[in-house]
């Protein structure tokens, strides 16, 4: 179980390996593709579709699944020792095929990101632009709604002064 998990593992780097490196250059797929196809069929010379860059899942696992059958038979000759058991091939083909599509998913996040960067900048300018409006605009409403200070009244009536309430009933004549 151990040397299965190793093994995956192993493949899910060679997996990214091999995306990156088909994604930088694709010569041995050009190299297949002039060989077995004609003139016509041919891929363009703008076309960066290699084994597994810009492949369906198909032809993905079939192109995996002969380089791994060739080095299996290849390891078969040259090693005397039993390395070849199904369990590791399977190991090795799931791990290269997440690898790859784990590999596809970075650089199209790259990608994603590369586009959105200016976009994104512009958005961050905007909304630092509006904080800056926002901030003076509560500064300036609170400016406006600043309580002037209240003017005591000019003659208060004394408690000598007023009546008393049995004076001022008997102004109204109450009493």
């Amino acid at each position: 179980m151990t040397l299965e998990l190793i093994v995956f593992i192993a493949s899910i780097l060679f997996g990214l390996l091999i995306y990156w490196r088909e994604s930088n250059g694709n010569g041995m797929y050009r190299t297949f593709n002039k060989i077995i196809n004609s003139k016509k069929l041919q891929m363009k010379p703008e076309d960066k579709t290699g084994f597994v860059y810009q492949q369906s899942f198909l032809i993905r696992l079939v192109s995996i699944t002969f380089l791994f059958l060739i080095a299996i038979v290849i390891a078969q000759f040259l090693l005397p020792i039993d390395l070849a058991a199904i369990s590791l091939f399977a190991s090795m083909i799931v791990g290269t095929i997440l690898g790859t599509y784990l590999a596809q998913l970075i650089f199209k996040s790259n990608e994603v990101i590369d586009e959105q960067s200016e976009s994104l900048e512009g958005i961050v300018q905007e909304t630092f632009e509006k904080g800056k409006d926002f901030i003076h605009d509560f500064k300036q409403k609170n400016l406006d709604k600043e309580i002037p200070k209240e003017e005591l009244p000019k003659e208060t009536p004394t408690d000598k002064e007023q009546k008393s309430a049995r004076e001022r009933l008997k102004d109204k004549g109450l009493l």
